[in-house]
């Protein structure tokens, strides 16, 4: 009896020890899948002008028809951070610091944050879906017998369309953001227009501004990037490009807040 539980938990950590083996070789393997998608994007960047109008589609597809969503989002995000700024200062600090609190929380953090994960709900899993379908009708497989490389066709023009859109989409949520903590902040909590402002203006900084930006560049790129490794690899048809347009959400959120914390962890 001792003996058969002494072979029973043996067996268990040998289990263990192959899951663990095989999700640690699965996890390289991806990261060299996406590393040489990343390079193959970078192969093609001299014919990105070639293909300009291709970036123009999706520059309008991913930027300018993410504007309302990103524009009410933005909204809410800066009214609840003024109520929450106004909760953490009661006590401690006078509300006249509202206006920088809430202004620096939104523009190192909130704004390019909870706008890269609406990208990656929005975006990311559209490319995912979209190459997706393309991969199981055998779409990409024509494209190679025509001679036509889907990196540079497909990958490539959302690649660059999302950073060079996510910053436009950062700074927007920013100004709409501030707005909402403002009005907030004035009509409910009694702080004017010129003491919000002053508050904000008095303790800004051109890097917090830049960080915001650079952060909103990577997590882009990074959901451009992910989407289009998830779709190209995508099998099994309808339901397998289900499975890789949520795998394609999850993924991307998962690595805008793991690099939110690098990032934040090398520069401060």
């Amino acid at each position: 009896m001792f003996n058969k539980e002494i072979v029973e938990y043996l067996n268990m950590i040998i289990k263990f020890i192959e899951k663990t083996g095989r999700f640690t070789s699965n996890f390289l393997q991806e990261v060299g899948q996406v590393s040489n998608l990343f390079f193959s994007i970078l192969k093609y960047t001299p014919r990105l002008f070639k293909g300009r109008k291709l970036l123009l589609y999706q520059m309008e597809h991913i930027g300018v028809n993410s504007l309302p969503l990103v524009i009410v989002i933005a909204i809410f995000t800066g009214a609840v951070s003024a109520w929450q700024a106004a909760y953490q200062l009661k006590g401690v600090a006078p509300l006249s610091f509202l206006g920088t609190a809430t202004s620096r929380a939104i523009i190192t953090e909130l704004g390019p944050v909870l706008t890269a994960i609406i990208i990656a709900g929005r975006v990311g899993a559209s490319i995912a879906a979209e190459l997706g379908s393309m991969k199981v009708t055998e779409q990409i497989d024509a494209l190679e017998t025509m001679g036509i490389s889907p990196v540079r066709y497909l990958a490539m023009p959302r690649f660059y369309a999302s950073v060079l859109m996510m910053p436009i989409l950062v700074v927007f949520a920013n100004v709409i953001a501030v707005a909402g903590a403002y009005m907030i902040s004035n009509y409910f909590l009694g702080v004017s227009y010129a003491v919000f402002f002053d508050s904000v203006k008095r303790y800004f900084l051109i890097s917090d501004f830049m960080f915001g930006m650079t952060k909103g560049m990577i997590f882009g790129a990074m959901t451009a990037l992910l989407g289009c490794h998830i779709g190209f690899r995508t099998v099994g048809g309808a339901e397998g490009v289900g499975l890789s347009t949520i795998r394609s959400f999850v993924l991307s959120a998962a690595m805008i807040l793991i690099l939110d914390y690098v990032l934040w962890t090398l520069v401060f």
